[in-house]
């Protein structure tokens, strides 16, 4: 695409819209339904399946879970020959062990252009179609702005003793950022943060969200900026910060390879990752893949979790997260 020029791109481009213009012209028993397996959250889900359908007039079967146990289904269910999925959406570390295990689908699109700052593959078997980010979530009546910490570091100071909470689940955000502070460095950190202060260990974001509100867990360490900014619009005594390194990770999506609706698979991918799907994510406070659409977090640096180190380090890290801090006491 390079040596041809803008010209050889424009040709491309025309292609690749005759193709999808192939696709919605094509015999309605092909593209009546799309089977979807995602972990994204339920309350947004429904928003993106209305918009696609209105546009294409398909049908969206959704399967919700979490990505652990989208990716183990997936894979499951291929293992028995049993292609029911046409694209999965998830973590781009589930999606990127479905390339391993050969189960999507190469995919060539313009937009792919768009998404290199997320994290494109090179084999284009899945795109990232939006990023999570974690931020530190407080309750804004039991935590004064005056307190509120600079650094990790600062969550030493006694002051927060018995008043930090964290996800159970969070050991590729861990393994992030010890990789960015330096890991003897950041092992010893939150060494010190559990001995001083003790850190309360919740099992999900939704309710560890719900115990920020309530004032139970005044501030947590690991919270989604879309959850915290979403909240915090709708008036709820919550606020944010977001301490250095921030840490994102690319939630992704790819067309199986042996999908029983490969075109209208397509059709629901190139949706999400084109400036219509994008625009969605923005508007839930999800930070969008493209370059095409702003960010609510513009300006923030991020440092995405490759998820190829994210796999081949998972056990390492989990042991470790849990070694420092879900299982450990003051």
């Amino acid at each position: 695409m390079g040596k041809g020029g803008k010209g050889g791109k424009g040709q491309y481009r025309m292609r690749f819209l005759a193709a999808i213009a192939l696709l919605l012209a094509a015999p309605a028993w092909a593209q009546e339904s799309v089977t979807l397996y995602t972990s994204l959250h339920e309350q947004n889900l429904p928003l993106f399946i209305a918009a696609f359908e209105k546009k294409h007039g398909i049908k969206v079967n959704a399967w919700r879970s979490g990505a652990d146990k989208v990716l183990l289904r997936t894979v499951t269910e291929a293992g028995a020959a049993r292609h029911d999925v046409d694209v999965v959406l998830a973590g781009s570390g589930e999606l990127e062990a479905l390339h391993r295990e050969k189960l999507l689908a190469p995919i060539n699109s313009p937009s792919h252009e768009n998404l290199a700052a997320a994290g494109m593959p090179a084999h284009r078997e899945w795109a990232p179609a939006f990023l999570t980010v974690w931020i530190q979530e407080y309750n804004a009546r039991a935590v004064r702005k005056a307190e509120l910490p600079k650094t990790y570091d600062d969550l030493r100071d006694p002051r927060w003793k018995g008043r930090l909470g964290i996800e159970a689940g969070n050991d590729d955000w861990f393994g992030k950022l010890l990789t960015e502070m330096g890991e003897q460095k950041g092992l010893d950190l939150f060494r010190a943060i559990v001995a001083t202060n003790g850190i309360s260990v919740r099992k999900g974001h939704s309710l560890l969200g719900n115990l920020v509100l309530s004032g139970e867990v005044p501030f947590a360490i690991t919270m989604h900026s879309n959850v915290a900014e979403l909240a915090k619009k709708q008036g709820k005594p919550v606020d944010w910060v977001a301490l250095e390194p921030v840490v994102a990770r690319a939630n992704s999506i790819g067309v199986m390879r042996k999908a029983p609706h490969p075109r209208a698979g397509q059709l629901f991918y190139e949706f999400l990752i084109g400036d219509e799907g994008q625009r969605l994510f923005a508007s839930r406070e999800y930070i969008p893949a493209s370059r095409n659409v702003a960010s609510p977090l513009e300006g923030v640096k991020l440092h995405v979790i490759d998820p190829g180190v994210a796999l081949d380090q998972g056990e390492k890290w989990a042991k470790l997260y849990n070694d420092v801090v879900v299982s450990r006491r003051p």
